[in-house]
């Protein structure tokens, strides 16, 4: 054998480039203490990178913002696809969509939804709604729209406006009390509301 390494040995991973650890930390961070509280400094020194090695990168905060946002957004491409390769019907995508958002309660009472609070904060700094993020929810919207509308369901829009916005709510008020078991409950009730109706 040529490798290195023995029979039964896995290989070690490769340390993520620097490009990646950058983005990696910048998620982190603006996740936990937000956009505008996050410099490049602290990008740098998470992701183990010399700061002035940042701006070969990103020229700008706003650049690597734009990189965690199509991040984020892969992320939400990856898990739509796995819904579809797993789950044969609309319902019961729509259902397993909820239960992911369950098992992450405790995450989002910490530190409020991934997704939302990037949006509601990019949103600001825009003054409106900004078009660098309104893709994280026009993603779940359409998709959530498409399933409704494939179990024949007229008002498929609404359906899909009153899943996001509940679990969105739900995040604030867990996040804004403390309290992860808004969600759970929340949750819950968007389940039963998917099970209820006739496909």
């Amino acid at each position: 054998m040529t490798d290195s390494t023995t029979v039964g040995e896995v290989a070690p991973r490769a340390r993520p480039g620097k490009r990646e650890r950058l983005v990696a930390a910048a998620r982190d961070l603006l996740y936990r203490q937000g956009v505008e509280r996050t410099t490049l400094a602290d990008i740098a020194q998470v992701a183990d990178v010399p700061v002035g090695n940042v701006y070969y990168y990103f020229k700008t905060k706003d650049d690597i913002v734009a990189a965690v946002v199509q991040s984020r957004v892969a992320d939400v491409e990856s898990m739509i696809a796995a819904l579809e390769n797993r789950h044969r019907s609309p319902k019961a995508r729509l259902k397993a969509l909820v239960g992911l958002w369950s098992e992450q309660g405790d995450v989002m009472a910490r530190y409020g939804c991934p997704l939302g609070t990037l949006c509601s904060e990019l949103a600001k700094r825009a003054g409106e709604s900004d078009p660098l993020a309104a893709p994280l929810m026009d993603i779940l919207l359409d998709w959530a729209e498409q399933q409704f509308r494939s179990m024949g369901q007229r008002n498929a829009r609404e359906l899909a406006l009153e899943l996001v916005v509940t679990w969105q709510g739900s995040a604030v008020l867990a996040n804004t009390l403390g309290q992860p078991e808004i969600m759970a409950r929340q949750t819950k009730h968007l389940q039963r509301r998917i099970v209820e109706l006739q496909a």
